[in-house]
């Protein structure tokens, strides 16, 4: 699948809105829910970095091709968090999360998968820009 580069600057752009969505999960940093079933990542600092990561998404939206090692690194990124989601989803009862808090429940269940669905979007736009840097 070929994507044209204004598809690829609107998917830097939905992955930035799809990190900005943390706010609402998160009731703005009150949900405490999220923070506890979390401590290390989901705290409200790490929610904080959660909406950096996605302005910076926005940031370079029209600009990605002249940054391909950030994209690199943002696809890193995702990966990491996607790799934390899977590890934490085998430690935890989602079931139970959803009894605690609805947007709780409902965060744990999509922001994994939606990090490793943008980790494959970042590393194939970064492998678009080495190959074409190379021809």
């Amino acid at each position: 699948m070929i994507l044209n580069k204004s598809k690829i600057s609107q998917g830097f752009i939905l992955a930035g809105l799809m990190n900005l969505t943390v706010l609402v999960f998160s009731r703005f940093f009150t949900n405490s829910t999220i923070n506890a079933l979390d401590p290390d990542v989901m705290s409200n600092f790490g929610i904080l970095m959660i909406v950096l990561w996605g302005l910076a998404y926005i940031a370079v939206a029209t600009s990605y091709q002249k940054v391909k090692w950030l994209v690199l690194v943002f696809a890193i990124e995702k990966l990491v968090y996607g790799y934390v989601w899977i590890t934490w989803m085998l430690k935890n009862s989602l079931s139970k999360v959803f009894e605690q808090d609805l947007m709780a429940g409902l965060f744990y269940s999509i922001y994994g998968i939606n990090d490793l669905l943008f980790s494959i979007f970042f590393f194939y736009v970064f492998y678009g820009k080495m190959k074409s840097s190379v021809s």
